[in-house]
């Protein structure tokens, strides 16, 4: 065959047996992921980077390499974001993969109507004993090993997603950031709603749990609540006298006169629009005692939009 018709050769970029160097530390919003190879940990490339077989974009970003303009070896390609839907942030529209800065204090990036935010600033190490000595060695030179230094490079900032309760609040160093709680998982009787949030000691996303208590399970609850003349709803209401709350089979040590959801006659549902965080102890039949978040509604909504809150679509 001819020269123009011969397939050109690829460079090969994975070799076998894996050689890893140390694993990198990746600047703020940058995943740490394993390359094409999968052999060694690397920094994920980013929008219009270069990338190849083993130098892999940003998976959590939603990032391709297009290999488009390499042809016809097909061997360096250029980080691209694929085509999803964009994100709403109070009014205004954001195309995916575009990046923006709502706040001085972070960033953010819209990836597939989700967004996601960094801390704009790397706040300042605090004083370490292995940070400067003096007499022995220079000034200014390091007395911390190589575990340290990674210790102390990774607790230097903190990383977290940005969801859509903004603006965002800063405490101690620590961008606050929480996803809006869950619908309880019971229509009657005490439940569990959850959120992920940073606020805690260490600035990490965790999942919080509180219980709820949106209704009481009658079988005819309608006998109870009375709805004004004229009206066909009743948002909230409370029963005649105060109880304890069972939960798993414990009771609280106080009595409550909570504030409940009330019904309608026609197709609406009432749900919470106003709550507040109480805390309750539960003392359990020769099994000690334990404490629960708990959310103390204060005035609710009646709505035509009604769903299943176990219902993981209902918001499609």
């Amino acid at each position: 065959p001819s020269e123009t018709s011969e397939i050109p050769q690829r460079k090969e970029f994975c070799h076998w047996p894996c050689s890893c160097p140390l694993v990198p530390t990746c600047a703020p919003g940058i995943s740490l992921v394993k390359d094409g190879c999968g052999c060694c940990k690397v920094c994920a490339r980013q929008s219009g980077e270069t990338c190849n077989e083993a130098a892999v974009c940003d998976p959590h970003k939603g990032l391709y390499c297009d290999y488009s303009e390499d042809k016809p070896r097909y061997e360096t390609g250029v980080c691209a974001y694929l085509v999803a839907v964009g994100c709403e942030l109070n009014g205004v529209y954001y195309l995916n993969g575009q990046t923006f800065q709502p706040n001085p204090l972070y960033k953010c990036l819209c990836v597939s109507g989700a967004i996601g935010c960094t801390p704009a600033f790397i706040p300042k190490l605090a004083a370490s004993p292995c940070t400067r000595v003096k007499g022995r060695k220079k000034l200014g030179q390091s007395n911390c090993g190589p575990g340290q230094h990674k210790q102390l490079q990774s607790t230097s900032y903190r990383l977290m997603s940005a969801y859509r309760n903004l603006p965002l609040v800063l405490k101690k160093k620590c961008l606050v950031q929480a996803t809006p709680w869950t619908a309880c998982s019971r229509t009657c009787g005490i439940g569990i709603s959850s959120r992920v949030t940073n606020e805690n000691s260490k600035c990490e996303m965790r999942k919080e749990k509180r219980l709820c208590f949106i209704q009481p399970c009658q079988t005819n609850i309608l006998k109870t609540i009375k709805i004004p003349k004229g009206k066909t709803c009743q948002p909230t209401f409370q029963l005649p006298t105060a109880e304890k709350l069972i939960f798993s089979g414990c009771s609280t040590t106080q009595s409550y006169k909570l504030t409940f959801c009330g019904v309608c006659l026609d197709k609406k549902c009432c749900i919470p629009s106003k709550s507040k965080m109480i805390t309750v102890q539960f003392e359990c039949p020769n099994e000690g005692s334990f404490k629960w978040k708990m959310m103390w509604v204060t005035s609710c909504v009646c709505q035509r939009i009604c769903s299943d809150p176990r219902d993981i679509f209902s918001e499609l």
